[in-house]
């Protein structure tokens, strides 16, 4: 399989990718203009080409603070169920016509899961709760190392008297234990 040119160069973090028609900014004589667009959902930007192949963007904003929602009011044709629109109070909205209805859906659900996802990246930790929790995370991995030790000395050699208690070094035939 080849594979597809990527024209973002950070391709590791692009959630999401295609054509969509996008609301020009200044309408024209026949009112608003609708272009098509290759655009880019990374992890922290929304970002628009000319085309796929296109190395430069020719817009992009950081996602982060936007709201995404389905709109059928952008348009008055056929398309209107196709529409969905990405606003940020106090900035720019941009509206956009996927090929479909069910990926104008696509495209609102993955940018909503991706700000849900943003906006709990940053959860506040107590630094001794913190601490307590590596604490148990050590006395829980000593504990499994201990009872691992037991239950190996223990089926090695039932019958063996030596095995009981605390001693949990075996003696080999052989050898003499140390008389200290």
């Amino acid at each position: 399989l080849e594979e597809i040119p990527r024209p973002f160069q950070d391709s590791g973090n692009i959630l999401k990718q295609g054509y969509l028609e996008k609301r020009s900014r200044e309408p024209s004589f026949f009112g608003s203009e609708w272009h098509k667009r290759w655009c880019v959902l990374t992890q922290r930007n929304f970002l628009y080409y000319a085309n796929e192949k296109s190395k430069q963007p020719k817009g992009s904003f950081p996602i982060e603070r936007y709201q995404a929602h389905l709109d059928s009011q952008l348009r008055k044709d056929s398309r209107k169920k196709c529409c969905f629109q990405l606003f940020c109070p106090g900035k720019r909205s941009y509206e956009f016509t996927a090929p479909s209805p069910a990926e104008a859906q696509d495209w609102v659900e993955q940018i909503q899961f991706l700000l849900k996802d943003l906006s709990s990246l940053t959860i506040p930790c107590d630094e001794e709760e913190e601490e307590e929790e590596e604490e148990e995370e050590l006395s829980k991995d000593r504990d499994s190392s201990d009872s691992m030790n037991n239950s190996q000395n223990s089926t090695l050699n039932p019958d063996d008297p030596e095995l009981e208690g605390d001693d949990i070094y075996e003696v080999l035939p052989g050898e003499l234990p140390d008389s200290q």
